[in-house]
């Protein structure tokens, strides 16, 4: 064992570079280099000893010994370039033409040296090359047909081996070609079986690596049939893998995604490299049984081997495979899903504040110049000579301006309060209808001026609910403030409250200018207001509904919005006859402030200015 270690160690030493870090290729190196360097070191060695008892040596014998020097060069060729094919065929050169002069002075195609061209193609078998072998069995062949013309010619030298002398030496030949051919077919099985264990070696690193990695290895037909698939799968989707054979993937892909699937698959398999993305249906586990869980898949697939697309091109009914690669994408499309909707935030945040200063710039401008320039005549009341009665009407303009932007400051910090959960409704027993009365008669005068009918249609048996009755207001005057304010001349507001088991209905309608689809999409977003902010017809800052809707979701309830363009508009609000506020932080005092009378005065602004002017 000792001595064969220091044999390949030697061997080792002398292979190429190019061999050193492929088993197969180093193990045939190996199989050329060591029986021709061995086998010529010990005819070396027994050279002397046979040349004592042999005496004097022929000149066949002279040429046999030029041919041991052949192997060495030939394995050092090989050493030096690594070129296997060509130290083949080089080998087969030499061994030819020792077979030649043996076979021409020894009686031609009659020789016993002849029998050795059949050795030149076995040999010439063990470089694993087609284009070798062909080239041996075709040298055999040319150099057999030599012989035999020679010999028809009669060119070759006359034998000097008698009759008994001559058979011999033909089961000689015979007999060491017979061994040499078994010491052949020896390397060649053990060739074979390195290669045999190197392949399943080879084939079991694989298989674990298949087994132990998180990406799903598969191998489809062109169709989309898995051929095989490695067991990730069953961690990914929940099931066995015999399951996923054949269509069995297929089917669990998403509908929408099938398309794109069986695309990619169909192009790699004419030899493009594809990636896709899509979503596979996955069984749920346990507690998930009877919903329906996708998966975002991400498949990178490619032809199995590139022979495979070149015989395509003749064979168009050849089965084309492709391997792909899976890798479950699902955590990075929910960032991606994430980032997009924190995207549209930014942009809808981004939006709202535009209208926000686009209102803001209007309605706060507004009164602080009537205040400005009220306040300004007030103060050179001497150099004007302003009457008892201006002074007092100036002054009236100059507190409804303020009063007005004390009424739009707190709508922006009620509406900031609901938006980040500070808002909390007091809830207490009061009487609906008669909240609802107070409201409308505080429109009433408002709604005669611009002409407009407000009908009031409230039983008197509205059973009494819990909740915030400043709230409620809050809603009425609101809503029906809105409808005034978008109503034409001649126009009608209609108010109505009807009473459930366990809710109250509140319905105000109007035949005012209507809804935009567009807009009636983005009711109740802060700041917004139906039409162009450049185009503003009615005066408010877009928080009336906004707020609205808020409240209505604080008691739990419930608020639709159905309108038509030129046809009106009806807002139905439900509320829980009895709300039992959530288990919270108590009351801000900040509530004091949340007056009707002041959210009436948001509403009442059109007046204000109309006035003003």
């Amino acid at each position: 064992m000792t001595v064969l270690s220091i044999i390949r160690d030697c061997l080792d030493a002398l292979l190429h570079p190019s061999a050193r870090y492929d088993a197969l290729t180093r193990a045939r190196h190996r199989a050329f280099m060591a029986p021709r360097l061995l086998g010529s070191l010990a005819a070396f060695a027994a050279f002397p000893v046979y040349l004592v008892l042999r005496g004097a040596p022929s000149a066949i014998e002279v040429a046999a010994l030029a041919w041991l020097i052949a192997p060495i060069l030939l394995s050092w060729f090989l050493s030096r370039t690594g070129r296997y094919e060509g130290a083949h065929v080089l080998s087969s050169l030499a061994l030819a033409g020792l077979i030649m002069a043996i076979a021409v002075t020894t009686g031609g195609i009659e020789s016993f040296a002849a029998i050795w061209l059949v050795v030149v193609p076995l040999e010439a078998a063990l470089s694993a090359s087609r284009r070798v072998a062909a080239f041996a069995s075709l040298l055999a062949l040319s150099c057999a047909a030599v012989l035999i013309l020679l010999s028809l010619l009669g060119w070759l030298p006359s034998g000097e081996l008698g009759g008994t002398q001559r058979g011999v030496m033909m089961a000689l030949g015979v007999a060491s070609a017979t061994l040499y051919a078994a010491g052949l077919a020896f390397g060649a099985e053990s060739l074979a079986r390195t290669s045999v264990t190197l392949l399943s070696r080879e084939e079991e690193r694989y298989r674990l690596l298949a087994r132990n990695m998180s990406d799903v290895i598969s191998r489809h037909q062109r169709n989309g049939a898995v051929q095989f698939i490695s067991p990730a799968a069953e961690a990914m989707l929940g099931m066995p893998v015999a399951q996923l054979l054949g269509h069995g993937l297929f089917d669990r892909v998403h509908v929408a995604d099938r398309p794109a699937y069986l695309t990619a698959l169909s192009d790699a398999a004419r030899g493009e490299v594809r990636s896709v993305e899509f979503r596979l249906r996955r069984d749920p586990t346990g507690s998930e049984r009877g919903q329906i869980d996708f998966i975002w898949v991400e498949m990178r697939c490619r032809p199995l081997d590139q022979d495979q697309r070149q015989n395509s091109y003749s064979d168009v009914t050849a089965e084309l495979e492709v391997v792909a690669v899976m890798r479950d994408v699902t955590d990075r499309k929910l960032s991606e899903q994430a980032l997009d909707q924190a995207r549209n935030a930014a942009e809808a945040a981004d939006a709202a504040k535009t209208r926000f200063l686009a209102t803001m710039s209007h309605e706060l401008r507004t009164p602080l110049n009537a205040i400005i320039g009220f306040s300004e005549m007030i103060a050179q009341e001497q150099t004007l000579m302003l009457a008892a009665s201006q002074r007092k009407e100036y002054a009236e303009l100059i507190n409804a301006s303020g009063q007005h932007l004390l009424s739009v400051v707190n709508g922006i910090l009620d509406m900031s309060k609901m938006e980040s959960g500070n808002f909390e409704i007091a809830s207490e027993p009061f009487a609906p209808r008669a909240a609802l009365m107070h409201c409308c008669n505080l429109l009433a005068l408002k709604a005669r001026e611009r002409g407009i009918d407000l009908i009031t249609d409230a039983p008197q048996d509205l059973p009494v609910m819990t909740g915030d009755p400043r709230a409620f207001k809050q809603i009425v005057l609101n809503l029906v403030a809105n409808a005034v304010k978008f109503t034409e001349r001649s126009g009608q507001v209609t108010v109505s409250a009807s009473a459930s088991a366990s809710q109250l209905t509140l319905r105000v309608s109007d035949t005012g200018v209507g809804i935009a689809p567009d807009d009636l999409k983005r009711i109740g977003a802060p700041f917004f207001q139906c039409g162009k902010t450049y185009e503003r017809r009615h005066e408010g800052t877009g928080l009336g509904l906004s707020i609205v809707k808020s409240l209505v979701a604080l008691h739990l309830g419930e608020l639709t919005v159905q309108s038509k363009l030129g046809e009106g508009t009806a807002v139905t609000v439900k509320l829980p006859l009895v709300y039992t506020p959530p288990q919270a932080k108590p009351v801000a005092s900040k509530i004091a402030t949340f007056t009707p009378v002041l959210r009436h005065d948001v509403q009442d602004q059109p007046a204000l200015v109309k006035k003003s002017a």
